[in-house]
């Protein structure tokens, strides 16, 4: 394992007069710590300026600074293992196998979590398949979402559907129980999406800058139950079951706009902590207690890249969704079966 190394930071001008902890956010992005992180190193010596521990966070760096930070050095990456772990297969050719991911299951191997994922499994499975296959995964989910993930068995099939997701040639649907009633009742969510300055793990909003990011959305139903408490008033308190559309396909994308929208992801711990908070009812303890974003990757639809078939690829709705949904009055049998062109939802593009 190895020893924490001193790394000295390279200032400009653009880091004076700015607190130590900001700097030291913006110079190490490259290792992605947070904002935490860096405030319990200054608060444990691990930071020096000048050859002295910081004082503070906030202590504020002068031109001439010499600023080093002490941390444990991320380890190298090592090739992910295969394992024999159960997945449920939607679908699968020569050249395309096509995962239903559960709630909970991490997709990729990482450095906090190097085994157990749905990667491991696909390359148990992948023993089986010609020689020369190699697994890649199309897009990816968050831990707590759960739905369709695609895997490809060859580089030049990935590249393939890699360029029709580019030219939004691959329809991505999504299904989300929701707190609020979106309104109106169908449009786009046009927010442009950066990471959180004091906090790399998270996405935000930005008026400068970022990443130009679209969200369509349907509401497919709503459902009134009682009232809420905001402040000393009481307040309607509903909840919709919301189709989406990822126009652009940018990291928490779908969570942090609707968040913004105040409609936050029922079960969000971290972009929907405001709904939960004004919420007072027996109604919103069923929400409170749900244990993961309600968000499900319910559909891909797209032109298969060597056949040329038309391919629409459907999750169903995982059982605590459902479960949720009937507690707070939404209709789950709506989405039982899916439209070929979701009405409020502009159909892809296809090729020539």
């Amino acid at each position: 394992m190895s020893s924490p190394a001193w790394r000295t930071l390279a200032l400009d001008r653009g880091d004076h007069g700015v607190r130590i902890d900001r700097v030291l956010l913006r110079h190490l992005r490259d290792e992605r710590v947070s904002r935490n992180q860096i405030q319990n190193w200054i608060e444990a010596g691990g930071v020096l300026v000048n050859g002295a521990p910081a004082p503070r966070a906030a202590w504020r760096v002068q031109a001439g600074d010499a600023v080093a930070v002490r941390f444990d050095p991320r380890p190298p990456k090592s090739r992910p293992a295969a394992e024999s772990i159960p997945l449920d297969a939607l679908y699968e050719d020569a050249d395309l196998l096509a995962i239903n991911k559960p709630p909970g299951l991490v997709v990729h191997p990482s450095y906090k979590n190097a085994g157990g994922t749905l990667m491991n499994g696909v390359l148990a499975l992948a023993r089986d398949w010609p020689a020369g296959s190699k697994p890649a995964l199309l897009g990816r989910l968050d831990k707590h979402t759960s739905g369709v993930v695609l895997i490809t068995k060859s580089g030049h099939v990935h590249a393939a559907l890699q360029r029709a997701m580019d030219a939004r040639q691959v329809d991505k649907d999504y299904l989300a129980v929701v707190w609020g009633k979106p309104s109106p009742a169908r449009g786009s969510i046009d927010l442009a999406l950066d990471r959180d300055p004091w906090d790399r793990r998270r996405i935000t909003v930005t008026d400068r800058g970022g990443q130009p990011s679209v969200t369509r959305y349907e509401r497919i139903a709503t459902a009134m139950r009682g009232t809420a408490m905001r402040g000393d008033k009481p307040s309607g308190l509903s909840f919709s079951l919301v189709r989406l559309r990822l126009i652009t396909g940018r990291t928490h994308q779908i969570r942090v706009h609707l968040a913004a929208k105040g409609w936050p992801i029922v079960g969000d711990a971290v972009y929907g902590r405001k709904a939960t908070r004004i919420a007072a009812s027996d109604t919103a303890e069923i929400a409170r207690a749900f244990s993961r974003q309600a968000l499900h990757a319910w559909r891909l639809a797209f032109r298969h890249p060597v056949s040329g078939k038309e391919l629409s690829i459907v999750a169903p709705l995982p059982e605590d969704m459902g479960e949720l949904a009937r507690a707070l009055g939404l209709p789950v049998d709506i989405i039982a079966h899916p439209p070929d062109k979701p009405e409020g939802l502009s159909p892809r593009k296809t090729g020539q």
